[in-house]
């Protein structure tokens, strides 16, 4: 590095961040309420700083200055100078290190002392009070980088929706076990793109790998000083700079590799985003970097009394998402991880938080708007966890256009009906259908239904069927955390058990659970581990359990059990890629007839009835029987059967006409069974979920005389 100058020249206010234009860097920060702020430049280790420079310039809020000579693998940060009013919003505090909002590297950790507080922590006046420690040494430092990647021979997959499969997953759990892949990058973003991972998801159907955050994030002090980690990684440090603990190399293109291997196999990636929030928490929490920098800006403040922070995420701060330069940051991040590393679509913590205004949630909030406008972020996929902790804080099905949402109450009703609870055929019937009561509205389409069994916070589907209660106790809060309504029933016995009836029973109703769930319209995602029926041992909330309990168990996978329910889940990803009356692109009423006297979607009972709206209102009403249909190119109309039977008895259902061939595709209770062909009617095992079909020819319907 040449010697350092004594002032920065003027530089540029865009782009925001630390930008390497071949012969120096331009430095960009945003601030409205800073009188100042500094560049300090810190020795390769990042332990010495060597220079301060004052950004000589400020455009439209943005501080900038341009340092020549200097290139990528320069360490940085910033002081910001202004006033220490917490009564009024502004928390600046010089002697604290401030990281870049839009830093696109960290170099080392944060190391937890009092002196990353802007205030005395041990003050009688707490956060009044004003800390003149340097932060400095505890602190990471920003590192400047060269993004260029050749991505000319990468193709996205840009999977439609409606044959969309997705796999939860979190880049270290994934591999840390797995023995295919190389020591040294187990855990990493190396070992995701490995082969056999591949190999694995192409096995079961996948078509898009969602992970668990990857943007940089902190080891909360909380948890580190009882021994325990932050491993789901729901508390960012920094939205474009990913974390470095999943690198296996000190190159960032490990990331991007991993992406363009994914790509090449057919399957995209979409990463689970936190812009809600931040890891500063409230208004006693550390200053790292937004805070310092302009907390007023940032946060949303109580209005009345500024010295607090709105907590609608239930982690201490809300990002105030009302305000320009702090979308602007949101969707810059976004943009560059679709480019820079080829995402193909994000899921947003929170996502009801980003479309928060002054009066609460609005589906037309600018946050969505900027989006769906974009000519980068409106095409990708864009899901959003529809809820928080805030004033009307659940609002599924609510979301604009062009995003899909999760949707929880499928979860809750699937495993509620295959518990046995009363009452529940009608709701599930509505959850079969692509929930059209929440999502059919302004043109959108099923698979707006993100579906699940299982997510990463609460039961894996194996724990649906092994839990009733949940046992949380190695996160050391005394098993209060977590979920106390899990809709699961263990058939017999808590925990693991030799008893065969028990696991004959848990292991049908996975089964039965699992062809629901690729049965239904919208789209299926799957939780990993849950295909060979990884546990946790009953532990619902692992957010800070990085070892065996979260991380998966590849050699469960390879018993005679795991590879059994990985064929079954794979078979039945390809009855969906085959059938696409499993996965209609349009929401189906009964309306349009594909045949001769057939219905898009029909309900019958065990008996081949239709069902009156007594039956449906029936509490001790568990067999279902739905047929959905569609009439083929070549003018014959196919039709998919699904049969459900919650009861704890087996029952023989009356299938109704046309008595065309029927093939049974798959049976939950006999797993091994391959496609064979019945009569009209089958017997359906206690706890069990059929899938038949059949091919007929019919003259289509003469519309009516006027």
């Amino acid at each position: 590095m040449h010697a350092l100058p004594d002032r920065l020249e003027a530089g540029s206010p865009y782009p925001l961040g630390a930008t390497f234009d071949g012969e120096g860097v331009n430095f960009a920060v945003f601030s409205a309420n800073a009188d100042a702020i500094e560049l300090c430049i810190f020795d390769p280790q990042g332990k010495r700083e060597l220079k301060r420079f004052a950004l000589p310039e400020c455009t439209d809020e943005v501080w900038h200055g341009y340092l020549p000579d200097v290139g990528p693998g320069l360490l940085y940060g910033y002081r910001a100078h202004g006033r220490y009013e917490p009564e009024a919003g502004h928390r600046f505090n010089p002697h604290k290190l401030l990281l870049d909002p839009y830093a696109r590297k960290l170099h080392g950790t944060i190391k937890w002392t009092d002196a990353l507080h802007g205030y005395q922590i041990r003050s009688k006046k707490e956060d009044l009070s004003f800390d003149k420690r340097d932060s400095a040494p505890a602190m990471p430092k920003c590192v400047v980088v060269d993004d260029h990647f050749d991505w000319s021979r990468d193709k996205r997959p840009n999977t439609p929706w409606s044959e969309t499969v997705i796999y939860e997953a979190h880049v270290k759990g994934l591999t840390k076990l797995m023995e295919l892949v190389p020591p040294r990058e187990r855990g990493t973003y190396a070992g995701l793109g490995h082969p056999a991972v591949i190999k694995h998801l192409k096995r079961i159907g996948v078509t898009a790998i969602e992970l668990l955050p990857i943007h940089s994030f902190t080891q909360d002090r909380f948890l580190q000083e009882k021994g325990l980690r932050n491993y789901w990684g729901y508390n960012t440090l920094g939205f474009f700079a990913p974390e470095q603990a999943y690198f296996s190399s000190d190159s960032q293109d490990e990331l991007r590799r991993a992406v363009h291997r994914l790509h090449k196999a057919g399957i995209e990636v979409i990463l689970d985003v936190v812009y809600n929030h931040t890891c500063e928490g409230s208004e006693k929490g550390p200053t790292l970097s937004w805070r310092g920098l302009d907390n007023a800006s940032y946060y949303r403040l109580v209005q009345d009394n500024p010295r607090y922070t709105i907590n609608d995420t239930g982690t201490g701060n809300t990002l105030n998402m009302s305000k320009a330069r702090v979308i602007q940051m949101v969707a810059d991040s976004l943009r560059y991880w679709a480019t820079s590393f080829g995402v193909d679509g994000f899921r947003f913590d929170l996502g009801l938080t980003l479309g928060r205004e002054a009066d609460g949630f609005d589906p037309g909030s600018a946050f969505f708007d900027v989006l769906r406008q974009d000519p980068v972020l409106g095409r990708l996929k864009l899901i959003t966890e529809p809820w928080d902790v805030g004033p009307g804080g659940y609002q599924l099905g609510n979301f604009p256009p062009g995003f899909a949402e999760w949707n929880d109450k499928y979860r809750d009703t699937v495993r509620e009906y295959w518990k046995g609870e009363p009452g529940k055929r009608g709701d599930l019937a509505a959850r079969l259908s692509g929930s059209g009561d929440l999502f059919d509205r302004r043109a959108r389409r099923p698979w707006a239904s993100v579906n699940l069994l299982a997510a990463h916070d609460g039961f894996t589907l194996a724990d649906t069927v092994m839990y009733e209660e949940r046992h949380n106790e190695a996160n050391g809060e005394d098993n209060r955390d977590g979920h106390s309504h899990n809709a699961s029933c263990n058939w017999g016995v808590e925990g693991p058990t030799d008893d065969p009836s028990v696991n004959d029973a848990r292991g049908r109703v996975m089964r039965s659970m699992l062809t629901t769930l690729m049965s239904s319209l919208g789209t299926p995602m799957l939780v990993a581990g849950d295909e060979f029926g990884r546990t946790q041992g009953g532990n619902n909330n692992a957010y800070c359990q990085d070892n065996e309990i979260s991380w998966l168990d590849w050699k469960a996978a390879d018993t005679p059990e795991g590879q059994a329910l990985i064929d079954f889940t794979g078979r039945l990803a390809a009855l969906r890629r085959r059938y696409p009356v499993l996965r209609s692109n349009t929401f189906l009423y009964g309306q349009d007839t594909p045949g001769h006297g057939i219905n898009d979607i029909e309900w019958w009972d065990e008996q081949g009835k239709q069902l009156s709206s007594e039956d449906w209102d029936n509490p001790e009403g568990r067999a279902l029987m739905m047929r959905r249909a569609s009439r083929t190119e070549d003018g014959q109309v196919e039709a998919v059967s699904l049969l459900l039977n919650a009861s704890g008895d087996p029952i023989t259902f009356q299938l109704p006409p046309p008595h065309a061939q029927r093939m049974v595709l798959v049976d939950s209770a006999k797993p091994d069974q391959g496609e064979i062909e019945i009569g009209d009617s089958y017997e359906v095992a206690p706890q069990g979920a059929v899938l038949l079909t059949w091919l007929s020819t019919f003259e289509q319907s003469e519309p009516d005389e006027q």
